[in-house]
């Protein structure tokens, strides 16, 4: 509070007069006499300041509830911010425990996807190719491996290679290309005179078959899986058979291609042999499946890889299911009569994408197409004399998404 001084002079000591101090505040009363009322009128303001400073600060706290106000909302807001904080600070350490615990999932489930591997490539016959050692499984977003199956009875590479599908899964089109490649097609063999393409299965094995398949269709194949009669009938058998149409002339030659079967593996004759009038949608068992697909007298070569990739897209479809109920069985019939080149790592990856690789449209297709080949007979051996040009660049736009050119 701001004091206001007058004085009034009279004279001290010649009118008898006082000099009065005045305070805004104040009522305007004489403060006392001589010096010493001077003194006591500063220690009477000085504590009528106080006075003031402590009757003002309670005004100001009764009077002023802005002020107050003000105040407490910082106080909330204080509040409020630590709880938001430590809101944040549990939300963090919640996803941080979840993460971990998503890690440490991922961590057991590839631990146990690597020993299930190692489990079943124990099983499998490994046959390495030194040459296609130091190739990478995957080139330009596509795997391709080779599958062979031959007409051998016993593991190994005796027979022949009656069926050659190329499995290629590509990244870029997000598709698993089935391409069977017809064996009576007349192909360049590395090392040897133009014969048929299962010549080349023949003179060298899944090595030079591989080979020879680069160096016709300019398809970088490193990998191969080779399964026998017994591998096919029993992959077959462990995803419960498959249905499919049967003509009765087909139910008729599945019959005929049983009698071979049968006695090859000790089996009575008129085992699994089928009813002719059941034409239409039938199921087929193991055996069954297998003298289905060796048919080659009705729809010629053509018709004989079309019924192998029927049968082959079912067992593909029926896969994972038969995994989860019947893995111990598929295992155990399958892989002791299937021979590759695939290592145990690689095996691993692809068994880690697998998941992926079933979200993937699957196409069944052959080479020759249709219109670039005409029957030919070279020394004294029937065959398909092919355009390869125009095959490999089909290839190369279905399989990894490339626009032939005009």
């Amino acid at each position: 509070m701001r004091k206001k001084e007058l004085d009034i002079i009279g004279g001290t000591d010649n009118g008898g007069k006082h000099t009065y101090q005045f305070y805004e505040d104040w009522d305007s009363r004489p403060a006392g006499r001589g010096t010493g009322n001077r003194e006591k009128s500063r220690r009477t303001a000085g504590n009528a300041r106080g006075g003031a400073g402590q009757r003002n600060g309670g005004q100001n706290s009764d009077a002023e509830p802005g002020s107050a106000r003000r105040g407490n909302r910082a106080q909330e807001t204080g509040g409020q911010k630590g709880r938001r904080q430590k809101g944040r600070r549990k939300k963090k350490s919640l996803l941080k425990k979840l993460f971990v615990t998503a890690a440490v999932l991922l961590l057991a489930l590839g631990a146990g996807l690597y020993l299930l591997t190692g489990l079943a490539y124990g099983k499998m016959n490994y046959s390495e190719i030194p040459a296609f050692s130091g190739k990478p499984l995957q080139e330009d977003g596509v795997i391709h491996i080779l599958l062979i199956g031959n007409d051998s009875r016993e593991n190994g590479e005796d027979g022949r290679s009656d069926a050659m599908i190329l499995l290629s899964v590509s990244r870029k089109t997000k598709s698993i290309y089935m391409t069977s490649l017809l064996r009576d097609m007349y192909v360049d063999i590395p090392g040897h005179e133009g014969n048929r393409l299962n010549a080349a299965y023949s003179f060298g094995g899944p090595e030079l078959l591989m080979k020879t398949v680069e160096k016709n269709l300019d398809i970088p194949v490193h990998r191969y899986i080779q399964v026998n009669f017994e591998a096919f009938a029993g992959l077959v058998d462990a995803v419960d058979g498959v249905d499919l149409e049967l003509s009765t002339e087909e139910i008729e030659y599945v019959n005929g291609y049983l009698v071979e079967y049968n006695m090859l593996t000790n089996r009575p004759q008129g085992t699994d042999n089928m009813d002719p009038s059941l034409s239409g949608m039938v199921h087929l068992n193991g055996p069954q499946a297998l003298a289905y697909c060796r048919n080659r007298y009705l729809g010629t070569d053509f018709g004989r890889t079309q019924r192998q990739r029927k049968v082959l897209s079912e067992v593909i479809r029926k896969l994972p299911k038969a995994l989860l109920l019947n893995g111990t069985e598929l295992a155990d019939s399958l892989l002791p009569n299937l021979t590759t080149n695939l290592t145990k790592g690689e095996c691993f990856r692809l068994g880690l994408k697998a998941a992926k690789f079933l979200t993937y449209d699957l196409v069944s297709d052959n080479i020759p197409q249709k219109g670039t080949y005409s029957d030919a007979t070279i020394r004294g051996m029937a065959v398909l004399e092919v355009d390869f040009e125009e095959n490999r660049k089909y290839l190369r736009e279905k399989i990894y998404g490339e626009e032939a050119a005009r």
